[in-house]
Formats: structure tokens, C-alpha cells, sequence
């Protein structure tokens, strides 16, 4: 009803304008209840015009006939006929527009001519006929340019959404190429080492068990960890050939990776403060991964150590956090690695922090902190 306002308002104020013409024009009919209704019809015709062009448009059209030649209003009732008449032209009604403006001059030359005394000259008459059919006749025009127009807007617009599509296909298709070459690359160059690992552990452990010595600890975490290793890299790989999740990793395994470390020779201690709850998948394994680096620090970097792993839930924010109290110190900055580094932008794209730093009784800490109030 909004959109439909401005043709109401449109309709009332030509209809104040064709009864103040007919009240003022001195060869003007007296204006009587009929008239006033015709022109009640022909506003309320064009208040409904956007919805029912062809309606409004026969309407107006034998509204204003009818009053011309009941009052002889003169051009002014021409007026609303040429608004419907452009409407109906630019909706797409070409051949209802056409017939309606010669409808209208039909009828209007025809009352002219009928009533014209014989002291007028007839020169005065083709002169306004003339006027009238070049009005209509640019209605139509204007309105088949005007549909023609949006038309082409319409077609721009469609190119664009086209065009914009096919970039995103694309990327999608460079994207999915980029995966696999990844993919094919992790394969060629991680895949056969690990596997070497794995066997060669296997195999030490076999030999050992067969001379009836037990496998020393060492030996049985690199057997364990290549083990691992290998179930997270076909995981990965499976991901990257295919974008789904996969057999991915979360906070819930950390059990598990706090297990394959204290095989390794590091005493590990796991804390979780708060209600655990379900995180976004991205939020959760990058916290997974902050733990794992931050173990891996610790058993290549840290000397015998102790690690300690906190997990902290609160309604709006996630903390992961590993301290251990090894060899670092202030004294000795710590370089950032191609760990930290991976790690540090890691968190920073979920819209996190990560703090890193010695401590100052010895040791290392990492704490990386994920809101969790609101999309990354």
C-alpha cells in the first residue's frame, strides 16, 4: 500500500485539477454529482495502477472520455489518460497503451467537432488534436524507452551476478587444484619418511621383544607418535583432496596427545576449569594445535620438563594455555620459529590472542585465548 501511495496522491491531485479547470473554463459544462464520481473512478483507477495496469488504464480512459464529453474539461482530461498510457507502455502493455490514446482522440476529436459552433475556426480544433497526438504519441514512445531501458539495466545487472559467479567458480576450481597439489606434495615428501619411521621402529621393537629385552621407552613413543603421525596426515590429505572435516582433531584429544608425550619422556598435566561446550570446529582445532606445538617445543627445546595444560571455558571465551618449567628464561629471548609463527596466525585469523613468553622462575608459557561470543 506504500508504493501505491504516490498514484492515489497523483489521481486526487488531478482530479482537483480537472474540476477547478471545469469550474474555471468558460465553454465548461456546470459540474454535476456524475462528473465529481467520474473523477472519484478515475482516482481511485490510478491508485491501483502499478498493480492492475490494463485495468486502470480502460478505466481512466472512459472515465475521461465520459467527462469530456459531459463537461468538456478540454485537455486537462487528457492528463490522466497519458499518465496510464506511459505506465501501460513501460509494464509491457504496447498494444493496450496504443489503443487507448486512439480510443481517446477518437472520441475526443469526435466531441470537438460535434459541438464546435460554426463561427470557430476549424483550424483552432486541428491545432489541439494535433497537440493531443503528440502527447500520446511520446507517451508510448517514452514508456517503450523507458522499458527498454530497465530491460537493459536488468541485463547489465544479470552480467555482473554472472560474471561474479564465474569468478567464484574459478577460484573454487583454483582452490580445489591448489589442494591437490598440496596434497600430492605432502604425500610425496612426509608420507614415505613417516612410514620408514613407523617400520623401522616396528621392527626395532619386534627384535628386541623376540631377544626377550624390553623396548626401551624412547623407542616405543617414536613408534607410537609415527603412528600418530601417520593417522593425522591421511586425515589432512583426505581433507585437502576433498573440503570436508574428515577425522579431524579438537580439544577432546588432547588426552591422547598428553599420552604420546609423557611416552616420549615428559610428564605431562592436564587441567580444565569450566563447562566444557561444543566449539566452532575451526576455534576447536586450533586449539589442538596450540597444545601440540607447544608440546612439541617442549620435548625438543625444553630439557627435562615438566609440562602443565589448562583448559579454561567460560561463556565467552576459550583459553588454552601450556607452561613447563624447562631450561628458557629472560635472560635467553627465545627466537620465534616457524612454529610460533604458524601458531601465532593461527589463532590471530579466529580473532584471538597468543601471549608466549619465559617465564620468570624458568620455563616456558604459551596462552592463546578464542572468543567465543560472536562469529571470527
Amino acid at each position: 500500500m506504500r508504493r501505491d501511495l504516490p498514484y492515489a496522491l497523483s489521481g486526487l491531485t488531478l482530479g482537483g485539477l480537472l474540476l477547478g479547470n471545469a469550474a474555471l473554463a468558460p465553454d465548461a459544462a456546470p459540474v454535476r454529482a456524475i462528473d465529481v464520481a467520474l473523477v472519484l473512478v478515475m482516482a481511485a483507477a490510478l491508485a491501483v495502477c502499478r498493480r492492475y495496469p490494463v485495468v486502470a488504464l480502460s478505466v481512466v480512459t472512459a472515465a475521461m472520455l465520459a467527462l469530456h464529453v459531459r463537461v468538456h474539461a478540454g485537455v486537462s482530461a487528457a492528463f490522466p489518460v497519458l499518465g496510464t498510457v506511459y505506465l501501460a507502455a513501460w509494464r509491457g502493455h504496447r498494444a493496450a497503451a496504443a489503443l487507448a490514446s486512439l480510443v481517446f482522440l477518437g472520441g475526443f476529436l469526435t466531441r470537438d467537432v460535434s459541438v464546435a459552433p460554426t463561427d470557430r475556426p476549424s483550424q483552432q480544433i486541428a491545432e489541439r488534436t494535433a497537440l493531443l497526438l503528440g502527447w500520446f504519441f511520446a507517451a508510448n514512445v517514452a514508456g517503450l524507452v523507458a522499458r527498454q531501458r530497465r530491460a537493459y539495466l536488468e541485463q547489465v545487472e544479470q552480467r555482473a551476478i554472472e560474471a561474479e559467479r564465474t569468478r567464484e567458480e574459478m577460484a573454487l576450481r583454483r582452490a580445489g587444484e591448489e589442494r591437490l597439489r598440496i596434497a600430492r606434495d605432502l604425500h610425496d615428501s612426509l608420507t614415505h619418511s613417516i612410514s620408514v619411521i613407523k617400520v623401522q621402529a616396528g621392527i626395532a621393537v619386534h627384535l628386541a621383544r623376540k631377544h626377550n629385552e624390553e623396548p626401551s621407552a624412547a623407542l616405543l613413543a617414536i613408534q607410537e607418535a609415527s603412528g600418530a603421525a601417520m593417522r593425522e596426515l591421511r586425515s589432512t590429505l583426505d581433507v585437502l583432496r576433498s573440503p570436508s572435516d574428515g577425522d579431524r582433531v579438537g580439544l577432546a584429544r588432547v588426552g591422547e596427545l598428553a599420552e604420546r608425550t609423557r611416552a616420549a619422556g615428559v610428564p605431562v598435566q592436564v587441567t580444565v576449569t569450566g563447562q566444557p561446550r561444543d566449539l566452532p570446529v575451526e576455534v576447536d582445532q586450533a586449539g589442538y594445535r596450540v597444545v601440540q606445538e607447544a608440546l612439541t617445543n617442549v620435548a625438543r627445546h625444553a630439557g627435562p620438563a615438566t609440562a602443565q595444560i589448562h583448559i579454561e571455558y567460560t561463556p565467552t571465551q576459550l583459553t588454552v594455555s601450556v607452561d613447563d618449567d624447562g631450561r628458557a628464561s629472560p635472560v635467553r629471548p627465545v627466537t620465534p620459529g616457524v612454529g610460533l609463527r604458524g601458531m601465532r596466525e593461527r589463532v590471530a585469523g579466529l580473532g584471538g590472542a597468543l601471549h608466549t613468553a619465559a617465564r620468570d622462575g624458568g620455563g616456558f608459557a604459551v596462552r592463546a585465548t578464542f572468543p567465543l561470543d560472536g562469529p571470527a
